[in-house]
């Protein structure tokens, strides 16, 4: 594999997304209605809206993505950057391509001002685990959730 590329994604990259979008979801087994995949890509494109896209090319091809979000904390001036998803395509996993991905958003939430970036994974989630330990802090936190639906 070459150089990755890693940018942000344009409305061109709209079906190449779509198809690494649809195999994250399925490797969560995960089903979002039609109409939430498209209002998320529309939010990516609308500057009002502070969540982003980035995508790793390879030979110009979207081989990863990567969603984060910003907000505000009680606990900072300044915001906070949460890593929402974090896909690479199975043919080049272990190549940089996923650290590639997080080292971006560092950067891109440094620019921002924030202070921090975390995320979560599903617990058998134990290969991107390998990179995220070496990446970042595991902080033993535990999460709950109430689901309001």
């Amino acid at each position: 594999m070459q150089k990755i590329e890693v940018r942000p994604l344009s409305p061109a990259d709209r079906d190449a997304w779509s198809s690494l979008w649809a195999q994250y979801l399925t490797f969560y087994k995960k089903e979002l209605p039609i109409d939430v995949t498209t209002m998320t890509w529309q939010r990516f494109h609308d500057p009002a809206v502070p969540i982003y896209a980035l995508g790793a090319f390879a030979d110009g091809r979207l081989v990863g993505i990567v969603h984060y979000l910003l907000h505000y904390s009680c606990w900072t001036s300044g915001p906070y950057c949460y890593l929402q998803d974090l896909y690479v395509e199975p043919t080049v996993r272990r190549q940089g391509v996923g650290r590639e991905l997080i080292e971006s958003v560092y950067a891109a939430a440094l620019s921002h001002g924030a202070s921090r970036v975390y995320w979560l994974t599903h617990e058998s989630n134990t290969d991107a685990m390998v990179l995220y330990d070496r990446m970042a802090e595991r902080t033993g936190f535990v999460q709950y959730r109430k689901m309001l639906e």
